[in-house]
């Protein structure tokens, strides 16, 4: 049963349901992987918004350096997206099983080598901050666009601004004083509970991985990632193995 589950969350048929819970566990995952990688190098990497704040401050000021780093950052992100976007189509167009399964396959792959190499980090402090932050980067833009694919733009996990944006849109529509459904039915205002309740339950999810990311690298420090990988890497496997065996039993 649990493995028909999994399965499911990265399917090629997909269902509203499958996106939800496959969203919840990257939400999950962004969350902890951006609180850990914050205590590792002192930057967010989810958070675009900032990182380009953090640009222009910096080349107003003068400092280029981390206006180019910043730009860095931004770019990778960006590089992670088209990567995942990449990897979708050509398991679409190659009918694989693996269709949503190889950036998930990807983003796990990173995440081991960030968990088991991070610990070089001080010794070569100079180069591997720099490379960390654009790895976190690259891995976010990869998970974001992930889910974005899937939901056709319907949920992502990382734009944390833009979900409670929404979460505020859809409290304003339940209080919403509607005077009456008759006198003008064309303006009767209702509230999408359902949407509410995914949003709502998609920002707890990355807020309680920030929680237990944090914790996690402040006990255990970049290991702390490698059961991430591992659940992505589960969540990957069913998919990728049945292409396989389907590629040796056509060779």
């Amino acid at each position: 049963m649990l493995l028909f589950y999994l399965r499911k969350l990265t399917s090629v048929e997909r269902t509203p349901q499958a996106n939800r819970h496959l969203a919840y566990i990257l939400a999950l995952v962004a969350g902890a992987v951006n609180a850990g990688g914050f205590l590792a190098v002192q930057q967010y990497t989810s958070h675009m918004s900032g990182i380009l704040s953090s640009m222009a401050d910096h080349l107003a000021l003068g400092g280029i350096a981390f206006f180019l780093q910043g730009l860095a950052a931004l770019l990778f992100f960006v590089l992670g997206a088209g990567t995942s976007a990449v990897l979708i189509n050509f398991g679409r167009r190659s009918r694989l099983a693996s269709e949503y399964a190889l950036p998930l396959l990807l983003e796990a792959g990173l995440l081991l080598c960030f968990g088991l190499l991070g610990g070089n980090i001080e010794q070569f402090r100079w180069l591997a901050v720099p490379a960390t932050v654009m790895l976190l980067c690259f891995i976010m833009g990869l998970q974001n666009a992930i889910i974005t694919k899937i939901s056709r733009a319907e949920i992502r996990t990382t734009h944390v601004t833009g979900m409670v944006t929404d979460i505020g849109i859809e409290l304003g529509k339940l209080f919403y004083w509607n005077v009456s459904r008759e006198a003008d039915p064309g303006h009767f205002v209702k509230a999408d509970r359902a949407k509410l309740r995914v949003l709502a339950m998609l920002v707890g999810l990355f807020f309680a991985g920030g929680v237990g990311g944090a914790l996690s690298f402040a006990y255990f420090g970049f290991v702390s990632t490698v059961p991430l990988a591992v659940l992505l890497g589960f969540l990957a496997a069913m998919p990728v193995a049945e292409d396989i065996q389907g590629y040796w039993r056509h060779h």
